[in-house]
């Protein structure tokens, strides 16, 4: 079982974000194991995954898993199929773990979630599976009673991956026999979690790794677009990441990387 400080990757593209940049995944997977990360979260939030078609994902998750550390691939979809096709693929491709996010848009009942997020469970088992809870994201929150059936319907239920806060979003996921890793940086550390799945982590590995201002630093990029800056800023580290991200988001703004190299000189 993955546990500790894991980033949720960025993902490396080129062409203004409309192909995967092939090259860059080796470099960027060795800068993220040498700042003493556990693992990753490969195509989450951070990743862009769900922008991605099917194949990229497929490909990208390959190329994470290629690297040197233990890789969790996000691989939650619009559809019930989709995600569950993604699910067996990260599965048979050497994922350590799968993540599912509930699907936005639609509010789903308890039911409905609990057949999406069982059916992905089961297309990877035995692989540990994780429910990726981020009300911001998908629009509502997945309730516990669902989790609890879910451990009943799915042996392999190992965690979530909790990306709410404020720290009180958070506790009602800290269930006794689950990994919760957490995600909102100014949170850590949280009592009762296995570890964080932080953005963040992809660009200061070393700084989340040992809890160095962490909510400051997250403060200061959640002023600008979170993945465009994240990898203006890993280039400026020295990683060869393109600043390219995938439409609607967008890149930085000239001003905004000026603001960006200032701050950094000054960190």
């Amino acid at each position: 079982m993955l546990r500790g400080a894991l980033a949720a990757a960025v993902t490396p593209l080129r062409d203004e974000g409309a192909a995967l940049d092939e090259e860059a995944f080796g470099p960027y997977l060795e800068f993220l194991e040498a700042g003493g990360l556990d693992g990753i979260l490969a195509l989450g939030t951070t990743g862009e995954g769900i922008l991605l078609s099917a194949a990229e994902r497929r490909r990208a998750a390959e190329l994470f898993l290629n690297g040197p550390l233990p890789v969790i691939v996000h691989c939650g979809a619009q559809t019930t199929a989709e995600t569950v096709a993604l699910a067996e693929h990260a599965a048979g491709a050497g994922a350590v773990g799968v993540a599912v996010i509930a699907p936005p848009y639609y509010a789903l009942d308890d039911d409905a979630l609990l057949a999406h997020f069982a059916a992905a469970a089961r297309a990877c088992e035995p692989l540990p599976f994780y429910v990726y809870e981020f009300k911001a994201r998908s629009g509502y929150a997945v309730p516990v009673a669902v989790l609890e059936r879910l451990r009943a319907e799915a042996s392999n239920l190992a965690g979530l991956k909790v990306s709410d806060k404020p720290l009180e979003a958070v506790e009602p996921y800290l269930l006794e026999g689950l990994d919760v890793f957490v995600g909102a940086e100014e949170l850590l550390p949280v009592r009762g979690a296995a570890g964080t799945v932080s953005g963040l982590a992809s660009v200061f590995p070393e700084r989340v790794v040992a809890l160095d201002g962490v909510g400051e630093l997250r403060a200061a990029l959640d002023r600008f677009p979170f993945q465009a800056a994240a990898k203006f800023l890993l280039g400026r580290r020295g990683v060869p990441v393109r600043e390219d991200v995938r439409g609607p988001l967008r890149t930085l703004t000239a001003g905004e990387k000026r603001e960006l190299d200032e701050w950094l000189e000054s960190s």
